[in-house]
């Protein structure tokens, strides 16, 4: 396996494994455009020529980001891989001088693995103002926000890529 950034030629692939959770009501779909506007913000784990998981890491303001479009393909599940794409972005963020980093989710548990903390979505008004208004789901987002503060956590607790 090899997590790295993506490619253009990735995103067919990564567009399929994201909307195959759309289809689910777990992650938000996304069309062809917004992933190619978009592909400088991905990570892929790749197997063989195949993508097997992406996730995103999307700068909101000047010390917030959100990782977005995290998905894994479900014959890899429960493999790590997920891990290694959240560790990626926020090494990442901590390298580009983020401060704090946000998702949305549904899976609290797993984001509480890397110290993410549950926080009232008024919290972020850049994110709601920018581009919730826009949501389908919006006003009734039923998904759970949460952060971590890069700067009250060392890096080296997430591991190598």
């Amino acid at each position: 396996m090899l997590v790295r950034k993506a490619k253009l030629k990735d995103v067919p692939q990564i567009y399929e494994l994201i909307n195959q959770y759309a289809k689910d009501g777990i992650l938000l779909p996304r069309s062809l455009n917004s992933l190619y506007e978009s592909i400088r913000e991905f990570w892929v784990c790749e197997e063989e020529g195949e993508i097997i998981g992406c996730a995103s890491l999307h700068i909101v303001w000047e010390d917030l980001a959100e990782i977005k479009s995290l998905a894994v393909k479900k014959d890899y599940r429960g493999r790590g891989i997920g891990t290694l794409l959240v560790e990626a972005c926020l090494r990442e963020a901590k390298e580009l001088g983020v401060k704090r980093v946000f998702v949305l989710t549904y899976a609290q548990e797993f984001f509480s693995k890397f110290s993410f903390e549950e926080v009232e979505k008024s919290k972020l008004p850049h994110k709601v103002l920018g581009e919730c208004i826009h949501c389908v789901k919006f006003p009734s987002c039923d998904e759970v926000a949460m952060w971590v503060d890069l700067q009250e956590v060392r890096l080296k607790e997430y591991g190598e890529v």
